[in-house]
């Protein structure tokens, strides 16, 4: 990684697993890191428990903001902190995410899963542009996706699993969603001729984070409980090596539009490398349907016509 002392990182879900591995990271090359997470209390421990693992930590800069992705009112509050605070933001990473959990809803009646892991950070991103546009050279846009989008498929006409639920297809429709976004998201600045802002995605492979964990505990089954403590200790990688595709998105030679992930067996272990998602993940029609379906979720707008004086190369919403 390269140094990055003026730069702004902004990462959601910062205080455990990838979240807090990549906060470390990016304060180890000299960034400003807003650790933009649900719970400040979590957030301030995570960022004292960097200082203290790290030497000469009073050079770093870690900001903790409140930012609940199930609560847009939270969303906006928080990117309008972030406005207030700097002058522009270099990178922003779309990370934080919960994992196959019982039904339930966000305050604005989206299924949870995909509220918080597409919803919140459409909404996240589209409040940030004007500061991420105002970069000093390229700024980009990370989008923490999952290997479980291949299991996941849109079906519009009950978006938010009001019909029928199963946890993990949820899962994987919102991981799917992610990527949906995050290529869509590119082709557009492309079409404004907007150059200068990069939307990518990544992800993991087998981690070992909390987010296994939290999932077995809403399960309440303790054999699920025992399968993940198992394969998070023989199969999975360290979050130091999970967080590696999303640094590498952030701040390595790649193109917008691109996919990274680990180039080890099956997409779960090894070092960054630039990766195909599913054909499903490419589909403009959906793409485009759901970019709709969040402007209307969310009352988030980007209107890229605001930044660019390409207007009549945009294609109409």
């Amino acid at each position: 990684m390269p140094r990055m002392d003026d730069a702004v990182v902004v990462i959601t879900g910062a205080n455990s697993g990838l979240g807090y591995a990549g906060t470390k990271a990016f304060a180890q090359k000299g960034a400003t890191v807003v650790m933009a997470c649900r719970s400040v209390e979590r957030g301030r421990d995570a960022a004292e428990s960097i200082r203290s693992e790290i030497p000469d930590s009073s050079m770093f800069n870690l900001e903790v903001q409140a930012c609940d992705l199930a609560d847009l009112a939270s969303v906006r509050s928080c990117a309008e902190r972030i406005r207030d605070e700097y002058d522009a933001v270099d990178v922003l990473c779309n990370n934080a995410g919960v994992m196959a959990i019982p039904r339930r809803e966000t305050e604005k009646g989206f299924e949870m899963q995909l509220g918080v892991n597409h919803f919140g950070h459409f909404a996240l991103t589209v409040e940030l542009f004007p500061a991420l546009r105002a970069a000093d050279g390229e700024a980009r846009i990370v989008t923490q996706s999952s290997g479980a989008h291949r299991t996941g498929s849109m079906d519009f006409a009950d978006l938010n699993w009001e019909e029928s639920y199963s946890k993990w297809e949820a899962y994987g429709r919102s991981k799917l969603a992610n990527l949906l976004f995050a290529y869509e998201l590119q082709r557009r600045l492309e079409n404004a001729g907007i150059e200068e802002v990069t939307s990518l995605a990544c992800h993991p492979g087998y981690a070992d984070t909390n987010l296994q964990m939290r999932t077995a505990e809403e399960s309440g089954n303790p054999l699920m409980k025992l399968g993940m403590r198992i394969g998070n200790r023989l199969l999975a990688q360290s979050p130091e090596m999970g967080v590696l595709p999303m640094l590498y998105a952030a701040t390595a030679d790649a193109s917008g539009g691109a996919y990274i992930g680990p180039d080890g067996l099956f997409d779960m272990r090894g070092y960054p490398a630039i990766k195909r998602s599913t054909d499903a993940s490419y589909d403009h029609e959906n793409a485009q349907q759901l970019w709709r379906r969040s402007v209307e979720a969310t009352g988030a707008n980007l209107s890229l016509t605001d930044f660019s004086q390409a207007d009549e190369s945009l294609p109409a919403e």
